[in-house]
């Protein structure tokens, strides 16, 4: 029987190629630095600089600022509400008090009737005294009911009206509650705030520190600059305005002196700017009291508190926030400033301060400072106000 081939090809003799333990060996190194690239840490970010750090800390401060007059109009709509509400629940207890006595007429009503109800109108004419008391008595119990329909419509009255209360107190209590909690929210910013800036502080170096209180140098001789410069403006728009008027006096005809009266009427200007000097003279008093968020004084303010505080003390009252003393009085342009005028800062006019002529102001800055005298170009202005 013939032997049939194979058709098997024959197993090569080549010996194996060293490139496949190379490559192998590649990839695992490649998957190793993968591995190891995978579990490493992300790369720190960068430190900021000490002017980036700046940046963010004024931006918190103003941030906290805004909170802070959300918490002030948070606070006053609080008490305002929680006034409200005391005043209906003491209608409420009056009016509670008068149904009570209602309530107490009625029944000496009922039980009246209950007796007289009691014996048939015969026998009562039979047991009676006499005739003329039995009329009387019927006389008598006809008028009380008159008087007991009068005394349920007025007890009817009540109760409906206490209802009324008692609803409108619900109401008032539940916008109580809504204020409440409008006012926790802003706290909680404000403090989140202020110690987002306390901790980017904290993080800086002694070195950082120097450089930063350099910046602040920096900016401070700037904004005295233009306080300067607007003071020489001042100074220079006064003396032309006493030339101009010592010219006026000696184009007009020669009078014979006129004795000035004891005690001249005060005119409207000179009455505002009476009460002027006196909110400028608060305002001085408090140099040197802390900033503190929230605070109307008298041992420490924020600087919407301060501005109120001072014009109070002249006798005007202004609201309680920036945002509503900006609406009060008239808009004056910063060129026409003049001593007493209200100068807010920021696109949002979370700043006030109270000027005082020269480019200056007194304000309560921030957190940390205290009450004191400032350029007003320290900062951006929005507008000024002439309280009135």
């Amino acid at each position: 029987m013939p032997v049939l081939a194979s058709h098997r090809k024959p197993r090569s003799t080549r010996p194996h190629s060293p490139a496949v333990g190379v490559t192998t060996a590649a990839l695992a190194s490649v998957t190793l630095l993968s591995t190891q690239s995978a579990h490493a840490a992300p790369a720190a970010p960068p430190r900021p600089t000490v002017e980036e750090v700046q940046k963010k800390v004024d931006a918190l401060y103003r941030q906290a600022g805004t909170a802070t007059q959300e918490y002030n109009r948070a606070k006053e709509a609080t008490d305002e509400q929680r006034r409200k509400v005391d005043r209906i629940l003491d209608d409420v207890a009056r009016r509670t008090d008068a149904i009570n006595e209602s309530r107490r007429a009625l029944g000496s009503y009922a039980a009246a009737q209950y007796r007289a109800g009691a014996v048939g109108p015969t026998a009562a004419l039979i047991f009676a005294d006499s005739p003329q008391s039995y009329f009387d008595q019927t006389h008598l119990m006809d008028r009380l009911s008159e008087r007991q329909r009068g005394a349920v419509a007025d007890y009817e009255g009540k109760r409906l009206a206490a209802a009324k209360q008692r609803a409108e107190a619900t109401k008032s209590l539940e916008s109580l509650t809504d204020a409440q909690a409008t006012l926790r929210t802003s706290k909680q910013t404000v403090q989140r705030k202020l110690a987002e800036a306390r901790t980017l502080l904290a993080r800086l170096t002694a070195e950082e520190k120097a450089r930063l209180a350099e910046l602040e140098r920096e900016r401070e001789a700037e904004a005295r600059r233009k306080a300067e410069e607007r003071a020489k403006a001042e100074a220079a728009q006064a003396e032309a305005e006493r030339r101009r008027q010592e010219e006026e006096a000696r184009r007009q005809p020669s009078a014979p002196p006129v004795t000035p009266p004891t005690a001249p009427p005060q005119t409207g200007g000179s009455t505002y700017a009476a009460k002027v000097e006196k909110a400028l003279a608060f305002a001085r008093a408090q140099i040197g009291k802390p900033y503190v968020w929230g605070a109307t004084g008298p041992s420490s303010y924020d600087c919407s508190g301060l501005t109120q505080a001072a014009w109070k003390a002249a006798g005007v009252d202004l609201p309680r926030t920036t945002w509503d003393q900006v609406e009060v009085g008239t808009r004056v342009a910063t060129a026409d400033l003049l001593p007493g005028d209200l100068v807010f800062f920021y696109d949002d006019i979370s700043h006030v301060g109270l000027y005082i002529g020269g480019g200056k102001m007194i304000h309560a800055p921030k957190p940390g400072a205290e009450v004191r005298e400032e350029s007003i170009y320290y900062m951006p202005i929005y507008g000024s106000v002439r309280p009135t």
